[in-house]
C-alpha cells in the first residue's frame, strides 16, 4: 500500500479539543487523514453524503481533550457510545490487525472500551485497569520524559530504539495508571511478558523517579501500553503537540534539527500499515 493510500480516521465529538494536531500529524507524513464525528460513522443527525464507515478506513486514532465535559470519569462516555453502537465494526477493525491509537483522553476511553490491556481476548467486557485522577488532584501540564520499554511488540513504536528517552508533553488531571491491588503483581508480570509496556516516566539521568517526573503517580512510572496484538496502543503524553522540534520548550538550546520526538510515533504506524495491507 502505498502512503498516500493510507486512510487515517481522527474520531472526535464534542468535548475533544487535539483531532486538528492529530490529523495534520498523519497528513504531513502523505496519508489520507480525516475528522470524523462519532455521528458521521453511527449515521446520526447527518446528511447521506457526511456517513463514514469505520470499516473503509486503515488507521483510528481518538485524541485527546476533554469528551462529553470528562463526566462520570475521563472517556467513559464516549466509550459507552462506540460500544454501543460500534462494537462489531471496531472488533472487526482490530481484529484485522489495524492499528488503533488512544492519546490522554484517547487512552482513557481505549481502557473504558476494555481494549486495553485486554488480557484475555480481543476485548474485555468491562474495563480492567484505570487511569486515576492524579497524586496532585491537580491538572499537570508539564514536560514530560519517556523511555522506550518495548521489545518491538507494539506497531507504533518499531521505529524508536529500546530505552531511548524522548520528550513528550502531559495535560491531565487523570492520567495515574493503576491497576486492581488483589491482582497488581499478577497483571504486572502478564504485560511484561506480553510485552504490553510501551513507555515509563523517567528524570532527565534515565531513572524512573517519582513526582514531577512522574506527573500523575502511575504505578511502575507507566505511561503507555499497548495490547498483546501490538496494534492497539494508548498513551497519556502528547506526541502530535511535538511533532516539529521547534515544539520543544527547549529547541533553541538543541540541534537545529527538524523534526520532534513524536513524529516517530506516527511515522511507525504508517511504515507499518504500508508494508502489511
Amino acid at each position: 500500500m502505498r502512503i498516500e493510500d493510507v486512510k487515517v480516521c481522527v474520531l472526535y465529538i464534542e468535548g475533544t479539543n487535539c483531532e486538528e494536531e492529530s490529523y495534520w500529524s498523519f497528513k504531513r507524513l502523505g496519508a489520507s487523514s480525516e475528522k470524523v464525528h462519532l455521528k458521521q460513522l453511527i449515521g446520526s443527525d447527518v446528511n447521506e453524503d457526511e456517513k463514514r464507515n469505520l470499516l473503509d478506513y486503515d488507521i483510528v486514532m481518538i485524541p485527546g481533550g476533554f469528551s462529553s465535559g470528562d463526566y462520570v470519569r475521563a472517556g467513559a462516555i464516549l466509550g459507552a457510545r462506540v460500544k454501543s453502537s460500534l462494537v462489531i465494526e471496531l472488533v472487526e477493525f482490530g481484529k484485522e490487525g489495524r492499528p488503533i491509537l488512544g492519546i490522554c483522553n484517547g487512552f482513557q476511553v481505549l481502557v473504558e472500551l476494555g481494549l486495553l490491556p485486554a488480557f484475555n481476548g480481543f476485548m474485555s467486557p468491562v474495563p480492567q485497569v484505570a487511569l486515576a485522577t492524579n497524586d496532585s488532584a491537580k491538572y499537570e501540564c508539564r514536560p514530560s520524559l519517556l523511555k522506550h520499554e518495548n521489545h518491538g511488540n507494539c506497531v507504533f513504536t518499531k521505529n524508536l530504539p529500546k530505552e531511548k528517552v524522548i520528550l513528550v508533553p502531559v495535560a491531565h488531571t487523570e492520567g495515574k495508571f493503576v491497576l486492581p491491588q488483589s491482582k497488581e503483581q499478577e497483571m504486572l508480570r502478564k504485560m511484561e511478558e506480553m510485552d504490553m509496556i510501551v513507555f515509563k516516566y523517567v528524570d532527565p539521568e534515565g531513572n524512573y523517579a517519582g513526582y514531577p517526573w512522574n506527573p500523575n503517580g502511575s504505578l511502575e512510572n507507566i505511561a503507555g501500553i499497548c495490547n498483546a496484538e501490538g496494534n492497539i496502543f494508548g498513551m497519556m503524553p502528547h506526541p502530535e503537540r511535538v511533532f516539529y522540534q521547534y515544539q520543544h520548550p527547549d529547541w533553541t538550546r538543541k540541534s537545529a534539527r527538524k523534526d520532534g520526538d513524536g513524529k516517530v510515533i506516527f511515522e511507525s504506524v504508517l511504515e507499518y500499515v504500508t508494508k502489511t495491507f
